[in-house]
């Protein structure tokens, strides 16, 4: 018998895994929030990139828990859906990345 060889599907997934770990590695390459920012500026467009900072503004928001879904939907101009998912994901997902990044804010302001 020989060994099944990877689907191509398979092949996709190792790749975008791979992908991914390379932007992860530019992203540790840079040494100020500057840096960092061109290479978004470069690397998204001013869609994505708004999506992604809004996104992070409902996560400092919800993590306050001063405001109600609807209250930081106003505010900031996205979807109570987006707020629910940002939400999901500081409290249920595994990733806890939105967690990890606002713990290490609050660390860095002490």
């Amino acid at each position: 018998m020989s060994a099944m060889k990877p689907s191509s599907q398979d092949e996709s997934r190792a790749q975008q895994q791979a992908d991914i770990e390379a932007l992860c590695e530019a992203l540790l390459s840079f040494e100020t929030a500057d840096e960092i920012q061109r290479f978004l500026l470069d690397l998204s467009t001013p869609g994505e990139l708004r999506a992604l900072a809004e996104r992070w503004r409902v996560a400092q928001l919800l993590d306050t828990g001063a405001k109600s879904y609807r209250e930081i939907s106003a505010e900031t101009g996205v979807s109570t859906t987006t707020v629910t998912r940002v939400a999901r994901f500081l409290s249920q997902e595994p990733h806890q990345g939105y967690r990890l990044a606002l713990s290490r804010r609050k660390e860095a302001r002490s």
